[in-house]
């Protein structure tokens, strides 16, 4: 959004000066050429070389040569260019030429004019149209776009005091909107004047109430500063005047936590999630928490209520009442995991915590179907079952096809085992 207000203040300011150019033309019968217009549509139709052409052609040609145009257009390729820091010293002087600029009124009448710009715009002009001029007026205008490019171009190459100097300098249209407060705040912050980046962020909020980023973005300093209690007033602010969706609630309860604050993040969540009942992420997010108390049972309640609404948490949700020991739900749950492969990963962990052994033997055909038998951990859990069931050559089998380094201590201890058991 800034990029593309920025090229349009650009196209502006170079449309008003080609125009300004039309107006402050001489009077006369002989078709003269202004190069001054024909660089300022040269640089909006982005040919930057023979707009750099014309204005030298200018210099050489005209000694009364409007030095504040000349400088602003020099300056503005220079911005297109992105060629940042000759861009600053081009936009100098030209508030320099500008501050000492003399305007002057247009002539009354214009029939005669024969600009060539005029000509090839096919403009009209009333004989008897009048225009009240101001010439202060005029330099107080040029002047602010002029600081406002100069604030752009210092805040890309990182001299932020710059930036604030010139965003002042443009008086009332420098706090026109909300996101010029925003910028203020921005730099007086990577400068390292936090408080004074907490304030602008204030008196931006007082001109802007409507406007809920200040308050949002206060709250980010606010965290970072580790002023949590300031932080959670500065986001119940913003939560009463904007609309926040679920994810905004969660941004907040995350900063609280990467600040230790797991109470408060605690409570931003409870809230979130009567809120936004229907949000799976809020209920995952909140049974982590309560998982971290050990409190692994609302862990498994909310992590299945968040699958009801994102299927993909079904795996977690099983886990996490196998782990809490109700197993024929977690075996509910799993029957309802869409990938096969971790759907028969996660049952043989469940029969192996309940010694059902047969059962996964019960499995071994849709293992071979889905080729899990290439897993080694897989094929050990296998051995081990048929180790189990007593049914020892099956179980040898299956070890003999093991190549994991650390999976084969463990089959020659079942081998062991094995040949204790004959003895």
């Amino acid at each position: 959004m800034q990029k593309i207000l920025n090229v349009k203040v650009l196209k502006v300011s170079l449309l008003l000066l080609a125009l300004s150019t039309f107006v402050e033309a001489k009077n006369t019968n002989v078709l003269e050429v202004d190069h001054l217009s024909l660089a300022s549509m040269m640089v909006y139709d982005g040919k930057f070389a023979k707009a750099n052409a014309e204005l030298e052609e200018a210099r050489k040609m005209d000694k009364d040569l409007d030095m504040s145009k000349y400088y602003t257009i020099k300056g503005v390729i220079a911005m297109r260019q992105e060629k940042h820091n000759q861009a600053i010293t081009y936009l100098k002087k030209a508030v320099k030429a500008t501050k000492s600029k003399v305007y002057k009124a247009p002539a009354a009448e214009v029939e005669q004019r024969k600009h060539l710009f005029l000509l090839v715009l096919n403009l009209k002009v009333s004989k008897t149209q009048t225009v009240s001029f101001d010439g202060e007026k005029i330099r107080k205008e040029q002047l602010q776009r002029l600081y406002s490019h100069l604030s752009q171009e210092s805040y890309k190459v990182k001299n932020y005091l710059a930036t604030i100097k010139y965003l002042d300098l443009q008086g009332s249209s420098g706090r026109d909107q909300a996101a010029k407060y925003m910028l203020r705040a921005d730099c007086y912050w990577k400068s390292g004047n936090k408080a004074a980046s907490v304030s602008i962020l204030t008196k931006g909020a007082q001109s802007f109430p409507k406007d809920q980023s200040l308050l949002k973005q206060k709250f980010y300093y606010f965290t970072e500063l580790g002023l949590y209690q300031e932080a959670i007033k500065s986001a119940k602010s913003y939560m009463k005047r904007a609309k926040p969706n679920a994810k905004e609630y969660m941004a907040l309860a995350q900063m609280l936590l990467s600040g230790g604050q797991r109470n408060e993040a605690l409570k931003v969540l409870e809230e979130t999630k009567l809120l936004f009942p229907k949000n799976a992420k809020v209920s995952m997010l909140l049974g982590h928490l309560y998982m971290k108390r050990g409190m692994e049972y609302t862990t498994a309640n909310l992590f299945e209520q968040g699958s009801y609404y994102e299927r993909k948490y079904v795996k977690e949700a099983a886990e996490l009442h196998r782990r809490v020991g109700l197993i024929p739900h977690a075996l509910y749950l799993n029957s309802q995991i869409s990938d096969n492969t971790e759907k028969l990963k996660q049952k043989i962990a469940i029969y192996v915590g309940r010694q059902e052994y047969e059962k996964i033997i019960g499995l071994i055909d849709a293992l071979k179907r889905y080729k899990m038998l290439d897993d080694d951990t897989i094929r050990y859990a296998v051995a081990y079952a048929y180790y189990m069931a007593k049914d020892y050559e099956e179980a040898e089998k299956q070890l003999k096809k093991i190549t994991d380094n650390e999976l084969f201590l463990k089959r020659r201890l079942l081998e062991k085992y094995r040949k204790m058991s004959r003895q």
